[in-house]
């Protein structure tokens, strides 16, 4: 059975955008970016593979799922994971092209098929709305905690959930003071 990874940046404070959907508050220099890249090329967009040059197998995943905002962030691509099977749940995304499937029902019934196939991981790249959907379903979460407060907007899982509990499996810190901990569904 395959696992669904929630992996994502997020603040001291709990949020993995700000209100408008912009991330431009997190840290994008230093020794976390190369760990970045070297342990999880599979979760870059195509255009930030091609200009770091990366074009190695996917280590990871297989098959990328996203919110609608998180797809259309201002500035992507209508394919952004052509590396990966591209999933987005949305009710309202209407002109995605072939190789973006739009997930506009039971998106827990498609998760639990897509984990049941054989092949690697499910990446959960985005964003809180469906993260809090999805909460039955996460495996893993790998937490790209970044020395930042926030103060207010997108929670790392928006909505009304259950409690849930996590093992942490592994930490890693950077100079940079970003932190990756990664936690197994107990």
């Amino acid at each position: 059975m395959r696992e669904l990874t929630y992996l994502v940046a997020t603040s001291l404070d709990g949020f993995i955008a700000a209100p408008d959907g912009g991330v431009g508050d997190f840290l994008y220099e230093g020794d976390h970016m190369p760990a970045l890249f070297e342990e999880y090329p599979d979760t870059l967009p195509a255009q930030a593979r091609e200009a770091l040059g990366i074009d190695v197998p996917n280590p990871n995943f297989d098959t990328v799922l996203m919110g609608r905002a998180t797809y259309q962030v201002p500035g992507g691509l209508p394919s952004p994971y052509p590396h990966l099977r591209q999933y987005v749940v949305s009710s309202t995304v209407q002109d995605a092209p072939s190789d973006v499937e739009v997930v506009s029902g039971d998106v827990l019934a498609k998760v639990r098929e897509l984990k049941a196939e054989d092949g690697l991981g499910i990446y959960l790249c985005g964003g809180g709305k469906l993260a809090a959907a999805l909460l039955p379903e996460i495996d893993r979460l790998v937490l790209k905690v970044h020395p930042i407060v926030l103060g207010h907007g997108i929670p790392l899982f928006d909505g009304d959930i259950p409690a849930a509990r996590f093992t942490p499996t592994a930490t890693r810190a950077f100079t940079t003071g970003v932190v990756f901990t990664t936690y197994a569904a107990s």
